[in-house]
């Protein structure tokens, strides 16, 4: 029986991405704000596609969107009352 690599799903792609981020110590929204491409880089074990999910959950947690992203909803709209 062939061994099947498992479909990766966005969500599990933002998880594995998530993981990386709070084993590098990066566990706040404000932290994940201050990261720069040099600390993005310095992530142990980074892609290029992880980088743009990273890229992804700066925008969403900047505009108040983090939970919608997270749950496949990226064209929810951002609260009128910030």
């Amino acid at each position: 029986m062939a061994y099947h690599k498992p479909i990766e799903t966005p969500f599990t792609r933002k998880t594995k991405v998530l993981e990386k981020l709070f084993a590098s110590g990066i566990r706040t929204e404000k932290a994940l704000q201050a990261l720069g491409m040099e600390q993005i880089l310095a992530i142990k074990e980074i892609t290029v596609p992880d980088m743009a999910v990273i890229l992804e959950l700066q925008k969403n947690a900047k505009s108040h969107t983090l939970f919608s992203y997270l749950g496949g909803d990226e064209n929810e709209p951002a609260s009128q009352d910030e």
